[in-house]
């Protein structure tokens, strides 16, 4: 019997989201300020909303600040956030526009927003820091006392941590990404031997996002296989992946949640009921176990979280860093 194709129809979920169709969920906190913080209203313990606006101020593209503030955030489950960007912040003129942006909001809501900033130019940095905001800016915080233990003075050029200014790390990320998009899902080159890792579980545990960000984040070679019924009935692994057993990686994720997610896509459908779920799910684990293939329930796991357990486990070398 030939392979049985996923009956979803292949279609993907993005990085950034929860790797089975929700919101993605932090490492530690498990989950972004958004998800309690910058999109839903919460109740504080005094019974009324109490909304903040958190400004993300940057001279390139804002992911930095949004990263480490978010952080942050994620510790205020009481409190509602509304974000706003500012990227790309780097002369005077575009630093008053955005003291303009955060005057404005302060004034109409009555309540100092909160701005997480990481400007580089200290003249840009000054006219932001005049803003009727909470000012928290990571490079003023942490470039002066670094200066004063190097005892060398930063060199203060914007566009380094995102930039093009390696382009052997930017290479490494797109071939990277090429790599895992060619060898995903099983049905394309299969180009296994150059494979750092190989993600395999059932449909909808989280394969094809945990890959593109190992290969984004990381410069990670990650393939990944879907196991199909006929994989499951058979009981052993697939003979493409025999040859590279040490390689392999499961995914696993509980069966109600995977429910959910199916039925989100094909409702009604003999893929999304809860017999069949069950039975995908207790095969692949058996399998798993009965192999010695390490595995990760992804149920509770952001797409962030279960790359790193994974490269933590594995021990595979990082090529890039954040």
């Amino acid at each position: 019997m030939g392979r049985r194709r996923r009956a979803d129809g292949r279609g993907k979920a993005r990085p950034g989201v929860h790797p089975a169709g929700g919101q993605a969920r932090e490492p530690g906190a498990r989950r972004r300020a958004g998800v309690r913080g910058l999109n839903s209203a919460a109740q504080p313990h005094g019974g009324s909303v109490t909304k903040r606006t958190v400004f993300f101020v940057s001279d390139q593209t804002g992911v930095t600040a949004e990263t480490m503030g978010h952080s942050l955030l994620t510790q205020f489950d009481a409190l509602e956030f509304r974000a706003a960007t500012l990227p790309f912040i780097a002369n005077l003129d575009k630093a008053e526009e955005a003291r303009r942006r955060i005057d404005a909001a302060a004034e109409a809501e009555g309540v100092r927003p909160i701005v997480f900033s990481t400007l580089v130019k200290d003249d840009v940095r000054d006219v932001v820091k005049r803003s009727n905001g909470l000012f928290l800016d990571f490079f003023d915080a942490f470039l002066g006392p670094l200066e004063a233990e190097l005892q060398v003075k930063s060199s203060h050029a914007t566009g380094r941590a995102h930039g093009m200014a390696d382009l052997a790390a930017y290479t490494a990320r797109i071939n990277a990404t090429n790599f895992a998009l060619a060898n995903d899902d099983g049905v394309h080159t299969r180009d296994y031997d150059r494979a750092d890792v190989i993600l395999v579980g059932v449909s909808r545990s989280g394969k094809t996002p945990t890959c593109l960000y190992m290969a984004l984040q990381y410069g990670v070679y990650a393939a990944n296989y879907p196991l199909t019924e006929d994989d499951l009935e058979a009981g052993g692994l697939p003979a493409s992946l025999v040859p590279h057993k040490r390689k392999l990686y499961g995914l696993t994720i509980r069966p109600d949640r995977l429910q959910q997610i199916r039925t989100e896509r094909r409702p009604e459908s003999r893929y999304a009921s809860a017999q069949q779920v069950a039975y995908e799910v207790r095969a692949a684990e058996s399998l798993f176990e009965r192999l010695g293939i390490p595995y990760i329930d992804t149920t509770d796991c952001s797409v962030e979280e279960i790359g790193s357990r994974i490269l933590h486990k594995t021990g595979i070398e990082r090529r890039l860093r954040p």
